[in-house]
């Protein structure tokens, strides 16, 4: 079982758009203190400055005097907004319920920018009359809830009624809107309005949007054009180096994807790589480089894959990223710690992705059942697919192919086949094709016969003209004729002949069953056929005789020269015997040509008449080394006989006459000779 099908994804950036902030204001008009009307002003005119924290001090001190004034509150809620005191705000405003009632945009802006989305949502959705900045903060909304059918409906009503110096932001979230619209259906938006690319981040989400259509050669080059765009707008505003390679970052990452998606491993590695070293701001960029380097590897250089999953499941990264972002990078650690055979640590993290992503509950059991079955026991991972297709038949298609295959492995070959067919999709080629070689394989031909007849049967009462239909229609005819079933081939190859009367394959097929039960109508079947000599016009008789084809080139016909035909020639297709080549004898390095070689170069070196045998030296010595312990043998240098010495008790001696005198035997002469060993018979010579 393989369950290496690593995730993967990319960033669809969307900048988030803060504008609608810059016109929280208050209506200037009904205002009758004059110190009052001058702080709005002032405040209108520092927005974000510093200065703020003073006005919302003198707000206070106003407030202190006239606690009833809705405007005044209202103003202290702004300051409060452009401080960045969300919390603050929401506390005060849900203490002043009586001066907060027509403060619900402030409220849901201060849970947006809290990330507090559903909190938000849940104040905006029932607006009646909503004005235009509601509006434009539900579409930023619906955007984070990633409902974004409805938020891109949002944003074009916006883009289309909107005149103010924010048009360039709108059309920006519309295009990341729309990007991440095609990434999720994976096809292409209907009726998207025409945008503009004169930006690097309208440029960018443009190559978005063909991301997720899949043009990945098409969003290269847009990614690319985007790059550029944005060196030349930062360099133009004098932005520090660091910053300019923070903000292009967002837009390599993006690169690298396109190119490990166009096969180009190495390369995407590389880039993801350089990226982690630039250390970016943005966390969700480092996220998304590393979890793309793990997919990248897969189940190898496993001690950098838990460096960068580690990088990948930081905290603070759930407001940064889709839901779709974070469940693939949560399976992509319990695949790793799968890989890593850490299954206690494994189990864990699953029940975790099941609680954060019901949606994932498929991945999840097919991976405990990995697990199980890596532990050898495929039993409980049976029961385990088994209890969770019978509960979730939507989504057990691949479970079911999962279990078919456990089950085939324990020879439960029956059972395999009662899940294939009790599937939707069980009259596709594939499994009616895996089904009949198992009913074949038990030798259960009705079986075999059934499945193939109710997938032809199918097909006819739902999809007529499906070309699936002429293949179930051709494998079908072909396995009645292996099986003598003739009758049914005839009623197979009839449909068949309907949809190509004139196919010489279909009727020769059709001939041949027929004339087993019907020879008349094999007969009469016989005349569609085209005449002979159209069909031998096209066949070389020479070519036929010269070259036997048919048994291969060793068995060319040998003959005299035949003219070959122009057709034969025109197709060079004329067997010719193979002559083996004789390859040259190697010659010694010190060989010369000019004298001859030696003529007894092939007896034996000892039967040459140039070998000298070596002198036996075996024994040269004498009698050194034998005798008592300090004599010296060697007659000729010593003569015993001038040496007077008594003789010893038991030696014997002999006088001068009878010869030369024997020396005295020491102890090791004295003891008995050992037998000679007699040669074996047979042995080596």
């Amino acid at each position: 079982m393989n369950f290496l099908v690593f995730g993967r994804e990319d960033i669809n950036h969307i900048p988030d758009s803060e504008h609608s902030m810059g016109r929280i204001g208050i209506d200037l008009n009904h205002l009758n203190d004059n110190s009052l009307v001058d702080m709005v002003q002032c405040l209108d005119g520092q927005r974000r400055n510093p200065g703020g924290l003073v006005i919302a001090i003198n707000v206070n001190g106003f407030l202190q005097e006239n606690p009833d004034d809705a405007k005044a509150f209202h103003c202290k809620i702004v300051c409060l907004i452009h401080l960045s005191k969300f919390d603050i705000a929401i506390k005060t405003i849900e203490k002043n319920s009586k001066l907060s009632e027509s403060l619900n945009f402030e409220k849901a802006y201060c849970l947006y920018r809290l990330n507090k989305i559903k909190e938000a949502w849940a104040l905006l959705k029932d607006e009646k009359d909503a004005s235009f900045k509601i509006k434009e903060l539900t579409a930023q909304v619906l955007y984070r809830l990633e409902k974004y059918e409805k938020c891109f409906e949002a944003y074009k009503e916006l883009v289309k009624n909107s005149e103010d110096d924010f048009e360039e932001e709108r059309e920006t979230n519309l295009a990341a809107v729309i990007a991440s619209l095609s990434e999720k259906t994976g096809k292409e938006v209907k009726n998207p309005p025409q945008l503009r690319e004169h930006t690097y981040e309208l440029c960018y989400n443009k190559a978005c949007i063909l991301v997720g259509e899949k043009m990945f050669g098409d969003a290269l080059e847009k990614l690319k054009k985007a790059e550029n765009l944005c060196r030349q707008a930062l360099e133009e505003d004098e932005v520090p180096e660091e910053e300019i390679e923070d903000e292009v970052g967002i837009i390599v990452t993006q690169m690298s994807y396109c190119l490990q998606q166009q096969g180009k491993s190495e390369q995407a590695l590389k880039q993801y790589n350089c990226i982690l070293k630039q250390r970016p701001t943005d966390m969700s960029v480092a996220a998304v480089a590393s979890n793309n380097i793990v997919t990248l590897n897969k189940d190898q250089n496993v001690f950098d894959s838990k460096k960068k999953i580690k990088i990948a499941t930081g905290d603070g990264l759930e407001s940064k990223m889709t839901n779709m972002q974070r469940k693939a990078i949560a399976l992509n650690h319990c695949l790793l710690l799968y890989h890593t055979n850490q299954s206690d640590l494994c189990r864990k993290q699953l029940d975790k992705l099941a609680k954060s992503f019901p949606e994932s509950s498929s991945d999840v059991i097919l991976l405990q059942a990995a697990i199980y079955s890596r532990e050898k026991q495929v039993p409980k991972a049976i029961e385990l697919l088994k209890g969770f297709a019978a509960s979730n038949p939507a989504e057990s298609l691949h479970v079911s192919f999962v279990l078919v295959q456990l089950l085939l492995t324990q020879g439960h070959v029956n059972e395999a086949c009662d899940i294939l067919k009790s599937l939707d999709v069980s009259h596709k080629p594939g499994i009616v094709s895996a089904l009949v070689t198992l009913y074949l394989n038990l030798e259960d031909k009705d079986s075999a016969s059934k499945v193939l007849q109710d997938a032809i049967n199918w097909y006819k009462e739902n999809q007529p003209k499906s070309s699936n239909l002429g293949v179930l229609l051709q494998e079908g005819s072909k396995f009645y004729l292996r099986n003598n079933q003739m009758q049914k081939a005839a009623e197979l190859l009839e449909d068949l002949r309907q949809s190509n009367p004139r196919d010489p394959r279909t009727l020769a097929q059709l001939i041949s069953a027929y004339s087993q039960f019907n020879p008349s109508k094999a007969r009469e079947i016989s005349r569609d056929l085209p005449p002979v000599g159209d069909m031998s016009e096209a066949i070389d008789v020479n070519f036929l005789e010269t070259a036997s084809w048919s048994m291969g080139a060793k068995y060319v016909k040998k003959g005299g020269k035949t003219e070959v035909s122009p057709s034969a020639q025109s197709n060079d297709t004329v067997i010719k015997k193979r002559h083996k080549k004789k390859k040259k004898g190697k010659l010694p390095k010190n060989y010369d040509p000019n004298v001859d070689p030696d003529p007894e170069r092939w007896l034996p070196r000892r039967e040459r008449s140039t070998y000298k045998k070596r002198k036996d030296r075996r024994g040269a010595g004498g009698g050194i080394g034998k005798g008592t312990q300090g004599a010296v043998g060697g007659a000729g240098e010593i003569d015993v006989s001038k040496i007077n010495a008594s003789p010893r008790p038991g030696s014997v001696t002999t006088s001068p006459a009878g010869g030369a005198m024997t020396s005295p035997q020491g102890p090791r002469q004295q003891r008995p000779q050992p037998a000679q060993k007699k040669k074996k018979k047979g042995g080596r010579r």
